[in-house]
């Protein structure tokens, strides 16, 4: 099912109010703005880096040296979606949240910044962009962030041994089928009700779709609203009929 984005013609109470409370809210929070001028300075910084490639793209891990600019450009996610994460964060108030993929940390900070009560937990594979991830929370003063460096098929098990229960999971590193599908089910198993699932770049590839469709098929989701670039995902039990949207934002 489609919408415009305003809420017309959708009949699920569900999602017409996350449009109405989420995606339509105006937000005012200083702490923001002080983040996108960061990103700005992010994206002027010619610093050069080693960068360890183990996602997309490549067929095996790879050393290269790249600029701090360079990997801004094509790693940051724009302000758009970076504050509709802050908003996702922010209303529905989970104690854990956890990204996968920090790159340079902006996405980061915007899920810390909207409840300083969270525990944020964001895994990088290179050490050298966590390194800088580090240092933009420290230069915006975000302190309710614990970094975790290695191979996600290593972190992600040991996180999820780490909590009872799943609040949002961002999901931004590895974008290609069995990766996306090997995250998924993992994190299915502590998922619950009110837990949110976000996968990042849902068509980007062949692969990506294909890895979207097998998810929204998934016998244990209820309800999944695709943005487009975003795709969310719900476990909700109380619905027992499957619903998917389809929301320009």
């Amino acid at each position: 099912m489609s919408s415009n984005g305003r809420g017309h013609g959708v009949h699920s109470p569900f999602v017409y109010h996350f449009i109405k409370q989420v995606l339509n809210k105006q937000v005012a929070n200083y702490q923001l703005d002080d983040i996108e001028l960061y990103r700005k300075e992010l994206l002027q910084n010619s610093e050069m880096v080693k960068v360890w490639d183990r996602g997309a793209g490549s067929r095996q891990s790879v050393d290269s040296m790249r600029s701090i600019q360079q990997i801004a450009k094509v790693a940051l996610k724009p302000k758009k979606y970076s504050l509709l994460l802050y908003k996702i964060a922010a209303y529905y108030k989970p104690s854990e949240i956890l990204e996968m993929g920090t790159s340079l940390g902006i996405t980061t900070c915007y899920l810390a910044a909207a409840d300083n009560n969270a525990n944020v937990v964001t895994m990088e594979g290179a050490p050298s962009v966590a390194s800088i991830a580090k240092k933009t929370f420290s230069r915006l003063g975000i302190t309710n962030v614990e970094m975790v460096e290695g191979d996600f098929d290593e972190t992600l098990p040991c996180y999820l041994k780490s909590i009872d229960q799943l609040g949002i999971a961002y999901v931004d590193g590895n974008h290609r089928y069995e990766p996306t599908i090997n995250y998924f089910k993992q994190l299915l198993e502590k998922a619950n009700d009110h837990s949110i699932l976000i996968f990042d770049d849902i068509h980007w590839s062949d692969e990506m779709e294909k890895a979207w469709e097998e998810i929204k098929q998934d016998a244990h989701v209820t309800l999944t609203i695709d943005l487009f670039f975003i795709g969310l995902v719900f476990v909700r039990q109380a619905q027992k009929e499957k619903e998917h949207f389809a929301i320009r934002y």
